[in-house]
């Protein structure tokens, strides 16, 4: 559990107190919904990052402020399956959360899905949204693995994934990427992955869950970004609770990998090449090796929490490969002292020749995509690309990464 907690779980900071407001302030026009830099863009990246550090990108949206525009606009109904959550109301997902509830007194159903083994360490916030009236909450066991995917819909019509767990520290302490889609094909099969773990965390049999008869979904979804073609495939784990017509995520990705031609640039949280209960999983390293050896530059960019013997023995590995680059990514603590669980990079994302990504939740560990359930996206066309490419050269060469050298002894850091 000790393990899980420390991959999983994020902690605290205080922001300060507002400054009281005059007794007559002057008339100020109401703050737009949400930030975006393309508001009416099919798909756009969502980013949060840690306070006191330069990887704010300003032309990138925040959760922060996205999350709760996207509950504001419901007006039939939330979905909502996290892992857990976690809050101070002083934080940055305080909003959101009353942003729920404020859409749940206006008459819009709200249910949200959470992993019970974390509910049991963090249940105030799911108790809080369940004793509001219009909102129904479940508890999943997914054991041996957990629910892990971070995704909510909205209105069967757009959908928000990313690696963002609802954790104000996710919003406030650490560099994290999603994705808004606007794209009611991938609201509705996401929906259909929500719906399956809704019924079993109600007690249904998973087979019985999974043999619901439905319409196909035309995916992948087609749209156009500034102008420019692009197609988006929503994709899921584990393969063997995945409703009909949705991709197993981690095929997928590995066919990206074994499709590059000049390059393969990845951020995670966490790598390795074994289970947790110590079994072998070299699908992925595999495929960045076999890239490697024809020529494509790889790059790795992962956690300093990875200053770990399961995980360094991996890296070390790949590192010595020719042709594969590994760095770590140190995020210093904050000036208010050290925040159990948090100032870490959680992001988790692919871009492979500026021209595919897959965004999502699931860490490079096999458990993430043979037990337990996870959701991304696999977005082709380097009119998303690009962005995302920008952003990964920022971190890759900027002031917080280290060049991983496989001769040198590593401390970890300290995580709780």
């Amino acid at each position: 559990m000790r393990r899980a907690r420390i991959f999983f779980a994020l902690l605290a900071f205080t922001l300060p107190a507002c400054s009281p407001q005059p007794a007559a302030p002057p008339p100020t026009p109401p703050a737009p919904e949400a930030p975006p830099a393309t508001p009416e863009a099919p798909v756009e990246l969502v980013e949060s990052f840690p306070l006191e550090t330069n990887l704010d990108h300003r032309d990138v949206p925040d959760a922060a402020d996205v999350w709760p525009a996207m509950f504001r606009l419901a007006r039939e109904r939330i979905d909502i399956a996290h892992f857990y959550i976690s809050n101070d109301p002083r934080g940055r997902l305080e909003p959101s959360l009353v942003a729920i509830e404020e859409a749940a007194d206006r008459g819009v159903a709200v249910r949200l899905l959470v992993d019970r083994k974390f509910y049991e360490r963090y249940p105030e916030m799911a108790d809080r949204l369940a004793a509001r009236r219009g909102v129904l909450v479940r508890k999943i066991d997914m054991s041996p693995g957990v629910q892990h995917a971070k995704y909510f819909l909205v209105d069967g019509r757009e959908a928000f994934v990313g690696s963002q767990n609802m954790d104000w520290r996710a919003l406030d302490h650490i560099q994290e990427m999603g994705v808004r889609a606007r794209i009611p094909e991938i609201a509705r099969a996401l929906g259909r992955v929500f719906d399956v773990d809704w019924d079993v965390a109600g007690g249904a049999a998973a087979q019985a869950a999974l043999g619901r008869e439905e319409p196909p979904i035309p995916l992948p979804a087609k749209a156009s970004l500034g102008g420019a073609p692009i197609t988006i495939l929503p994709v899921a784990s584990p393969k063997e609770l995945l409703p009909r017509g949705m991709a197993w995520e981690l095929p997928e990705m590995i066919g990206r990998i074994d499709g590059a031609r000049r390059s393969v640039d990845v951020q995670v949280l966490g790598y390795k090449t074994t289970t947790r209960g110590g079994g072998e999983f070299h699908d992925l390293d595999d495929a960045l090796r076999r890239a490697a050896s024809r020529g494509v530059r790889v790059r790795l960019l992962v956690s300093d929490w990875s200053k770990r013997s399961a995980s360094l023995d991996a890296l070390r590995s790949l590192a010595r490969v020719g042709g594969i680059d590994v760095r770590f990514i140190v995020i210093p603590q904050s000036a208010a002292g050290f925040i159990p669980f948090a100032r870490t990079a959680h992001a988790k994302y692919m871009v492979v020749d500026g021209a595919a990504v897959w965004i999502g939740s699931s860490n490079w560990e096999g458990d993430y995509f043979t037990t337990s359930r996870n959701v991304g996206l696999v977005i082709d066309g380097p009119a998303f690309a690009r962005r995302l490419q920008g952003i990964f050269e920022d971190g890759f060469a900027g002031p917080y990464a280290e060049r991983l050298d496989p001769a040198a002894a590593y401390e970890a850091p300290r995580i709780e």
